[in-house]
């Protein structure tokens, strides 16, 4: 019987570009709001997911991070207000960092 290696992958790490570029306040906008409420929605779906499978499901790490992403989009709105007084585009760099889990049991 034949010992076989586990095969990692080339790459650990990766990164993705999904945003890049100079906008104006409302594209600015429509873009960071469009994120956050796709991500406040995924943990949304998760929590009543969850509390489905189990009513008893204690959704507290979920609840608070939905309340720290509705922080985020308050900060960022603040942010886009204050570019717009100044009638000044934004510039944004939004870069996804992905790695592998390292899976120690």
């Amino acid at each position: 019987m034949e010992a076989k290696e586990l095969i990692k992958p080339e790459v650990a790490t990766q990164k993705i570009q999904l945003v890049k570029g100079e906008f104006l306040p409302s594209e600015a906008s429509d873009i960071i709001m469009s994120l956050i409420n796709e991500k406040i929605n995924f943990h949304k779906i998760q929590r009543l997911q969850k509390w489905e499978g189990n009513h008893n499901f204690n959704t507290n790490e979920l609840d608070s991070r939905i309340s720290e992403l509705e922080k985020e989009k308050e900060k960022a709105r603040e942010f886009i207000f204050k570019s717009r007084a100044q009638n000044a585009n934004l510039i944004i760099n939004g870069v996804l960092e992905i790695s592998i889990a390292d899976k120690t049991i």
